[in-house]
Order: C-alpha cells, then structure tokens, then sequence
C-alpha cells in the first residue's frame, strides 16, 4: 500500500481540507439557509409579500438559528454529539457577546468544544469509578460548558467581532471604490485548486449573510459562485475544442451550468492554463455587471447552478442577476476562443494527454500514484469509495456513473457511494478522487489505494478500473 509521511503533504493540500472542513460543516445546514433567504425575500418591508409580523422571524434565525446549526455541526465533526452541545454552550458565548451576527465565531467555537470534549473524554476515560458514568459525564460538559460560556463572551467573541469588522471594512473598501471585481484574481485561480470552499464559506458567505440582514440582498453570495464564466469555458470548447475536449464540453455544460457542479470546467482550465485569464476576466465582467444593476442573492446559491440562482433572486434584481450570468459569460468564451484559436501545438490536440500534463503540474508524487495504479492485489473487489472537498458534488456525480457502468456489465455486488476525503470507510479497497485532491486523501488514508481521474465524464482511468474489477470477478 502507498505510504506517505505528513510532512510531505504540501500547503495547498492543507487548505484543501480546511476549506473542506469549512465545507461539511455549512453544508447539511444549507437547507435552514435556504429557509431564512426565502423567508427574507417575501416577508421583509421590500420583499415580495411584506409581513410585519412574519419578518420577524428574519433577525432572530440570522442570530441564533443559524450560527448555532453551524456549531452543532462542526462541534460533532470534531467531538461527536458531546462535542456538538459543548460547542453550543460556546457558541452561545459569543453570540450575546456580540452584536453582530456570528457564523464565524460559531465556525471557531463549535469545532474547539468539539476538541476540547475530545480531549476531555479520552482523559477521563477508564477513570470513572463504576456507577458514575452518567454524573461524571453531564457534569463534565456542564464544568467545562460554563468556563467556555464565560471565556467566549467575555475574550472569543470580542476578537472575532473585530477581525470580522476589520474584514468587512477591507471587503467594503473595494465595493465603495469599484475594485471589488479584482477579487477574481483570486477567486477563480482559488476555485481551479479547490480552494474555493475557503473562500466562499469562510468570508464571502458570512458577511452576504450579514449584508442581507441590513439590505435583503449581498453581492458577496456572487463574487465567487457565478456560472457564467465556466458556462463561457465550456462553450467556447464546444466550438473551438479538439478532439475529446470538444466531444466531451456539452456534457459538461449541462452538469456545470443546470447542476451546479463547477468542478467539471477544472480539467479545461488545467488543460491550457492560459485560459485562467478568460476565467479571471469572465468572473470580472460579472461582478461589474452585478454592481451596475445593484443585484444580489438572498442566500450562498448552493450549489453554484442556475438555478439556485434564480430561487434565490429577490424582486426587482432579475434583470440583474440575469445579465450578470450572461456577460460573464460572453467574456469568458470571447476569450477562451481566442486563446483556443491561437495554440494549436500539438501537444495540446488530444484531450487525455493534456489532462496528464496538467495532472504533472498539479499532483506531486506522481511516481507514488503509478505504483499504487500498477498494484494488483488478488482478489474480488468489494467496496469503492468516490471521495471529493464536500462529498456531495462530483464524487456524488462519478459514484452514480460507476454503478451505472457496473451495472451494465451484469455486476451488482460492489458497494459504490461518495463520501467527503476525510469519511471515506477504513474498509474501502479503492478510492477515486480527482487528482488535485490526491495528496488530501493520500495523507488521510495512508493504507488505501488511491485512483485519480482529471475528466469527470470520460476518463481511461475510470475504464481500467472497470477492467480490472471484472478481470478479478471473472
């Protein structure tokens, strides 16, 4: 099996499962998001249905539903359901220590009293005299409920509110001046090496929320999560692409731009880097046009699809909201064809080899992953696991097609599911991820074989495995 030291793993990896962690604990809370921006859009005095006593409901969810979800969530990630309470408790802390909405103190808070009952629970564990269990265990969290309680209010939640402040201010610097499109210097590139969770669930997302309660509406919800811009990458493959790129773009489309799914454009932006700058300048165009029609979403759209953006939309910013997709867009193919146009080197003709000379850039230990490619242990397979950041998105997408080409060869024995990296089962045989999360998941399952794939919807790779299992079963 591969083996590789943690030092080894570099920061990029790192971020990936920050970002991920950030991810898995927004993420089954999206739908209480959902609530309170469709409750805002209709009942608040501009919305669609105003109702003074049902806009009631939008201030305190903002202020303690959702934050208190967050760290539930994030407290059980690290601490199980006892971890989830005492973060809670902590959580509760800064809320009324603050007055200012608090999703990041709860993204800080839930998961330290996840850790700190972890480490409270295994140093009193086979210290419990028989009989006490019950007792040391309520009132473990309860002692330590109320110094985190008291240190939350009075230090943790006064911190956070100032570097959220601070945030804010820089954040609204570039608003009130104009720049806040260059954001997509960074945005864009971030979202290529999976980097976009950070991003997105860390800043943009927290202060939307905050900007929504005071306006009904943010533009931060759309400065990361535009489908314009890889909707434009697609197309202009689908026009001006080569061989498998070209055949393979539509497909693309259809599950970027209606499903939402935005890593299928990675592998075409990693095929010919230059294409970031019409990523860059797409997602540039769009925020511009967002601001010149002052529109903005009521919720994070997640996922990144059409869809969520239009059902999310409050009155009076269609027109907005529309013409921001559509721009970014046209930018983004305008420049994607140019740059399509101008390199026809042949190394660049055949989509696969493309896709490998993006992996060699962006993978490291490329020998590490030949060999566990090249290992062939005997015997049938049982259970493959498709991992990807959130466990919802891609690896969802691949698990389906897998069963579905297995079921087509006649075999329904093997048990396929997604799952986030880091949940992947001990007893998995294989797991598939795309390559620039190889070193993630290779940190994180030392012991398990790892496949990577770079094309969501028609990679060799896939097809070998599929060889492999019925070479083994047959």
């Amino acid at each position: 099996m591969i083996s590789l030291n943690k030092t080894q793993v570099s920061h990029r990896a790192r971020v990936q499962a920050f970002g991920g962690f950030l991810t898995n604990m927004v993420l089954p809370n999206i739908g209480a998001f959902i609530t309170w921006g469709i409750v805002t859009a209709l009942f608040i005095p501009t919305g669609w249905m105003p109702n003074e006593t049902l806009s009631k409901l939008v201030g305190p969810t903002i202020t303690y539903l959702l934050p208190l979800l967050l760290a539930y969530t994030g407290g059980d990630m690290v601490g199980g359901k006892r971890g989830a309470v005492l973060g809670v408790i902590g959580t509760m802390g800064v809320i009324v220590g603050s007055d200012i909405p608090m999703f990041l103190g709860a993204m800080i808070v839930g998961p330290l009293g996840g850790w700190i009952m972890k480490k409270s629970d295994r140093f009193l564990e086979n210290k419990i005299p028989a009989g006490f269990e019950m007792v040391v265990n309520n009132f473990s969290i309860g002692i330590i409920g109320f110094f985190l309680i008291i240190i939350a209010y009075f230090v943790i939640g006064p911190v956070i509110q100032v570097l959220n402040k601070s945030v804010t201010a820089a954040v609204e610097a570039l608003v009130s001046s104009g720049f806040l499109p260059i954001l997509s210097l960074i945005n864009e590139p971030a979202k290529v090496l999976f980097l976009n969770n950070v991003i997105d669930q860390g800043i943009y997302y927290p202060l939307g929320m905050q900007q929504t309660l005071d306006a009904g509406k943010s533009i931060y919800f759309m400065v990361a999560s535009n489908p314009g811009p890889g909707l434009g990458l697609l197309l202009a493959y689908t026009f001006f692409g080569q061989t498998t790129a070209k055949k393979t773009a539509p497909g693309a489309i259809i599950i970027h731009f209606f499903g939402g799914i935005h890593e299928m454009y990675f592998p075409y932006v990693l095929m010919k880097p230059l294409t970031i700058v019409a990523m860059i300048l797409g997602g540039m165009a769009g925020i511009t046009t967002f601001q010149l029609f002052d529109a903005g979403l009521v919720a994070g759209p997640s996922p990144g699809s059409i869809f969520a953006y239009l059902a999310l939309t409050p009155k009076g910013n269609f027109i907005g909201i529309i013409s921001g997709v559509l721009v970014a867009t046209l930018v983004s193919f305008l420049v994607t064809s140019v740059i399509l146009k101008m390199d026809k080197s042949p190394s660049q003709k055949d989509f696969e080899e493309a896709v490998d000379k993006s992996k060699d850039m962006k993978a490291q230990g490329k020998h590490i992953l030949k060999e566990s490619m090249e290992g062939n242990v005997q015997g049938a397979f049982h259970k493959i696991s498709f991992a990807c950041d959130a466990g919802m998105g891609s690896s969802a997408m691949g698990a389906t097609r897998f069963k579905t080409k297995l079921q087509k060869l006649g075999i329904t024995d093997i048990e396929v599911k997604n799952y986030r990296i880091e949940d992947v089962p001990a007893d998995s045989e294989v797991i598939v991820v795309h390559s620039s999360l190889f070193e993630r998941t290779i940190a994180t399952h030392p012991n398990i074989r790892v496949v990577t794939l770079s094309n969501y919807l028609n990679d060799p790779v896939i097809e070998n495995l599929l060889e492999e299992i019925v070479k083994r079963k047959y």
